[in-house]
C-alpha cells in the first residue's frame, strides 16, 4: 500500500461497533484536550449563579448544568466506545471542541437574551453526536440494532426539540430544557434497570472510570475559581482571605471524599449498577459546581456576622447533595460487594455527615465558621474512612 493509501486508510477507518470493548484501554491525549474544553462551559454557567444566590438562579443553574452534563456524557461514551487512534476520531473531537467553545459564549446569558443562541449551537453539537451514533450502526451485529435505534431516534428527538425551543419564550425554553434532560436521565435508567443493555453496550472500562474521575477533576477546579473570583473582586484583608483559604478545605474534602471512596473503583458490571454510578456523577459534580459558585457569596460577606440565607443553603445544601449521590455511588461498586462491611459504615457516615451539613446551613454561623464547620465534617468523614478500609486491609486505594 502506498504512502497516500495508508494515510486515507488511518485517517477514515469506521468506528468501533458496539461490543468492540477495549478493557484495558486508557483515556488518550484528545480526550482530556475535549474535557478540558469544559472548563470554560461550566464556568460561564456557575457564573450566574455566582453573581445572583437565589433559589430561581439555582433551579436554572440545574437546567442548564444539566445540558452540559448530558452532553459531556454522550460525547465521551462515544470516544469510549466507539472511537479510535486515529485522523476521523480527532477531526470530529476538534470539531465538537470548536462548538463547545462557541456554546460557552452563550451560556452565561442562556437563560435569558442568549437563550436562542445557546439552543442554535447545542443543536449543532446535538447533531453532530448524533451523526457519530449513526454511523456506529453500519458495523453493528443485529443484536443492538434495537436499542441503537432507539437510541438514534432519542438524539434525533433531542435534535429537533433544542431546535424548536429556539422559537419559544424564555419561560417555556426551559422547560423544554428541562424535559430534555431529564429525558435522558429516564432513559439511562431504563437502559440499566429494566433492559439489560446497559451492560451490554456500555459495559465500564479502565478509561471510564478513569473519564468520570477526569471530570469530577474539572469540576473541582471551579472551588478553586470562585474563592480566586471573590477574593480578587472584594476585599482583600485578613477576615477574607482566611475564610477564602479555609473555604478551599470544601473543595479538598470533595476530592479527598471521592477519590478514597469512590474514584479509580469499577461499578458492578450490572445494568443497575452502572446507570447508578454513571447518573451519580451528576448531582456529584452538580454540587461541587455550586459549592464553587457559592463561594463568591461568602468572600463578599466574609464580614457578616451570620451567612446570607441562600448563600448558607447553597454552599452547606451543595455539601450535603455531594454527600448523598457518593452514597448511591459507592453503593454500585465492585468493591461495595468485595468490602461490604467497610461500605455500610461508610454510607451511615455519609449520610450523617448530610445531615450535618444540613444543620450548619440552617444555623446560618459567620462565613469563616460555615466552612471550618462543612471542612471539619468532611475530614472527620475521611478519617472514619481511612480507619476503616485499613481495619479492612482495603488501604491505600489502588
Amino acid at each position: 500500500m502506498d504512502t497516500i493509501g495508508r494515510f486515507r486508510e488511518w485517517f477514515w477507518r469506521p468506528p468501533r461497533a458496539h461490543g468492540d470493548i477495549i478493557r484495558n484501554r486508557v483515556v488518550s491525549p484528545v480526550e482530556l484536550l475535549y474535557d478540558l474544553v469544559y472548563v470554560v462551559v461550566i464556568a460561564q454557567a456557575a457564573h450566574t449563579l455566582a453573581v445572583d444566590v437565589s433559589a430561581a438562579r439555582f433551579a436554572q443553574f440545574v437546567v442548564v448544568f444539566g445540558m452540559i452534563w448530558v452532553g459531556w456524557v454522550n460525547g465521551s461514551l462515544y470516544l469510549d466506545l466507539h472511537g479510535r487512534e486515529d485522523g476521523r476520531t480527532r477531526s470530529f473531537v476538534f470539531v465538537q471542541m470548536g462548538i463547545l467553545a462557541l456554546l460557552a459564549v452563550f451560556t452565561g446569558g442562556a437563560v435569558t437574551d442568549d437563550g436562542p443562541a445557546f439552543a442554535f449551537v447545542y443543536a449543532a453539537f446535538l447533531a453532530v453526536l448524533t451523526w457519530l451514533w449513526i454511523t456506529v450502526r453500519r458495523y453493528d451485529a443485529p443484536e443492538f440494532m434495537a436499542v441503537t435505534k432507539a437510541y438514534a431516534i432519542g438524539m434525533l428527538a433531542s435534535v429537533a426539540v433544542i431546535l424548536g425551543s429556539a422559537f419559544v419564550p424564555p419561560e417555556a425554553r426551559l422547560v423544554l430544557w428541562a424535559l430534555y434532560s431529564a429525558g435522558w436521565i429516564g432513559g439511562m435508567l431504563i437502559l440499566g434497570w429494566f433492559t439489560g443493555e446497559l451492560e451490554k453496550g456500555a459495559s465500564p472500562t479502565h478509561s471510564t472510570v478513569e473519564r468520570f474521575g477526569l471530570f469530577t477533576i474539572i469540576v473541582l477546579g471551579e472551588v478553586v475559581f470562585g474563592v480566586v473570583e471573590g477574593l480578587s473582586s472584594g476585599a482583600r484583608d485578613a477576615l477574607t482571605i482566611a475564610t477564602g483559604v479555609i473555604a478551599l478545605i470544601i473543595g479538598l474534602g470533595f476530592w479527598w471524599i471521592y477519590f478514597d471512596i469512590i474514584g479509580g473503583r469499577f461499578p458492578r458490571n450490572q445494568g443497575r449498577s452502572i446507570a447508578n454510578w454513571m447518573l451519580s456523577h451528576f448531582p456529584i459534580t452538580l454540587s461541587i459546581v455550586a459549592a464553587g459558585a457559592g463561594m463568591v457569596s461568602l468572600m463578599e460577606h466574609a464580614h457578616d456576622p451570620v451567612t446570607p440565607e441562600a448563600t448558607a443553603w447553597l454552599v452547606s445544601g451543595a455539601v450535603a447533595l455531594g454527600l448523598v449521590a457518593a452514597i448511591v455511588a459507592a453503593r454500585a461498586l465492585d468493591d461495595g460487594q468485595r468490602i461490604p462491611q467497610v461500605y455500610r459504615k461508610l454510607s451511615m457516615a455519609m449520610a450523617a455527615a448530610a445531615l450535618g451539613a444540613l444543620a450548619v446551613g440552617l444555623v446560618r454561623p459567620a462565613p469563616w465558621i460555615l466552612v471550618v464547620a462543612l471542612g471539619a465534617i468532611q475530614t472527620v468523614l475521611w478519617f472514619l474512612a481511612v480507619k476503616w478500609f485499613i481495619r479492612a486491609r482495603a488501604w491505600p486505594p489502588g
